[in-house]
């Protein structure tokens, strides 16, 4: 728990930011002002002929101008495709509206006070930290399932909810590469370093447990970090809560609400031994044929977002039978009907928000910036200095995570500089991704260009409507810092000590 405020100079240079950022236009305007600085930056980068050549193909990449015809038609026909096919868009949507189901029906309020009623408080913000990190095997769920429940545990247990906000979104996003569980993320993350080590060894190998044992210890450091982080200065800062949201009440649970809580475990049971029916055996129904012997490649990931809004939709059902809180299927359509009333501050966000990003990533600017930068790094010649090199290398994949969101594009393109240029040298492709997701998951927590950030914003707005872009940046700024000291030192220290990253993982080639 909170017992002491943050040191007086960080504590100004955070309300600074928060007064800085807060000062800005509403995110949707400062979006659309983004999108049109990028116009005029796209239309100067093209005339001074700013260009790199790709790493891996030797393509020279040009910036793009937006500010011509070609540009304005590009603009006017991919507007409504940019919009509809914004990646957090669909997700958000089918989700809650699946959550929302549990929600009318009263699931998510029992399942929460069970919850805070069975927990120590001294445990709340270490399982929100962790649950978050480990949300992570099931892609986006921790954006929109975890992190306004964990505002709403916080707030049922007498806490400021945008401290749980911030904890949640701590584990959820700026905890990306840790997990005691192997993702999706690990497996494409793997084969783009194999493309890269293939050009100095063609027969080089990177599996997706090239980094198992790292992420695994990874996620204790993170969970330490950010439950410190939370109790020290984010709590302190906040401060109690002013707001005119009324928590949960913490009462005992009646016994309509206990057989409602076990028609949900059982519809959890059987959902569970469909989907291991489905995924484990190699004709499972669920997986993907084209890879019958390789399980993580096979795993049915496109179908996580239909699964969680079957999950969310057949719990609050079970429970609303189990509880007798469904009357009729008006209660159901209903709770639906609510939550897509609550999201459209959200949509006008995202319209604004999706134009953004796909103006930048048409001009190539940052791919642009990523490849300079990486020449810079390069530059620098610390050859015989592996781990000032690897710390660069976490600086630089954080400095370029500001500028493209997508942890995978970023690897796309500067795996082919690092990797070959750090196995001449003797180390080992892990090694390099390993430096290299370090600094990709720990700014994730503080960038606009990050896409769930607009719904960050729009969750913290049910408790605080004041809430803008400089809160955000300022209340998760600490947990950025953090993280980059004690992961970097981290990585330093497995390097001291040679510890594989993971089976048949070392640090060094030929070791």
């Amino acid at each position: 728990m909170p017992s002491s405020q943050p040191p007086r100079l960080f504590a100004r240079v955070l309300g600074a930011v928060e007064r800085g950022g807060n000062a800005l236009p509403e995110p949707a305007t400062l979006f659309a002002l983004l999108a049109g600085a990028t116009l005029l930056i796209s239309g100067l980068a093209e005339a001074i002929g700013l260009a790199v050549a790709h790493p891996a193909t030797g393509e020279i990449i040009p910036a793009v101008s937006l500010l011509n015809l070609a540009g304005f038609q590009k603009i006017v026909q991919e507007m409504v495709y940019v919009f509809v096919n914004f990646h957090p868009l669909g997700v958000v949507i089918v989700c809650l509206l699946g959550i929302a189901v549990a929600e009318r029906t009263g699931l998510i309020g029992a399942a929460v006070r069970a919850l805070v009623l069975s927990t120590p408080r001294a445990w709340v913000t270490p399982i929100v930290v962790f649950t978050g990190v480990m949300s992570n095997v099931g892609a986006d769920v921790g954006y929109v399932l975890l992190i306004p429940l964990a505002a709403t545990i916080f707030h049922a247990v007498g806490r400021h909810p945008l401290a749980g906000l911030a904890a949640g979104f701590a584990g959820v996003s700026g905890g990306f590469s840790a997990n005691l569980l192997i993702s999706a993320v690990d497996v494409i993350l793997a084969g783009l370093s194999q493309e890269a080590a293939n050009l100095i060894d063609p027969d080089y190998t990177v599996t997706g447990l090239a980094n198992y044992y790292f992420i695994f210890v990874s996620t204790f450091v993170v969970v330490a970090v950010g439950t410190w982080v939370t109790h020290r200065i984010v709590e302190p800062r906040l401060g109690p809560y002013q707001g005119t949201v009324a928590p949960e009440p913490l009462t005992s649970l009646a016994a309509s609400e206990k057989r409602g809580l076990w028609f949900t475990a059982v519809f959890a049971v059987i959902s569970t031994v469909a989907l291991v029916a489905g995924v484990v055996p190699a004709d499972g129904f669920l997986r993907n044929p084209a890879f019958p012997d390789d399980l993580m490649r096979a795993l049915p990931f496109s179908y996580l977002v239909p699964f969680l809004f079957f999950i969310g939709f057949g719990s609050g059902f079970a429970y609303g039978i189990g509880a007798k809180t469904i009357k009729s299927d008006k209660d159901i359509v209903g709770g639906m009907n609510d939550a897509m009333s609550t999201l459209g501050a959200y949509l006008v966000l995202a319209f604004f928000a999706s134009q953004f990003i796909a103006f930048f990533n048409w001009t190539n600017l940052g791919l642009i910036f990523a490849v300079k930068g990486a020449g810079a790094l390069q530059a620098l010649g610390l050859d015989d200095w592996p781990i000032p090199m690897m710390i660069g290398l976490v600086i630089l994949a954080a400095i370029i995570n500001m500028l493209v969101g997508s942890a995978s594009a970023k690897w796309a393109l500067i795996a082919p500089i690092f990797v070959p240029m750090f196995m001449i040298l003797g180390f080992s492709p892990e090694l390099v991704q390993a430096a290299y997701r370090v600094g990709d998951s720990v700014t994730n927590i503080i960038t606009p260009l990050m896409a769930y950030f607009p719904l960050i914003i729009t969750f913290a707005r049910k408790y605080d409507r004041d809430t803008g872009m400089g809160t955000i940046i300022a209340t998760m700024l600490p947990y950025s810092v953090a993280f980059m000291i004690a992961w970097t030192l981290m990585l330093a220290l497995w390097i001291m000590t040679g510890l594989p990253l993971g089976p048949n993982a070392p640090l060094y080639l030929n070791s």
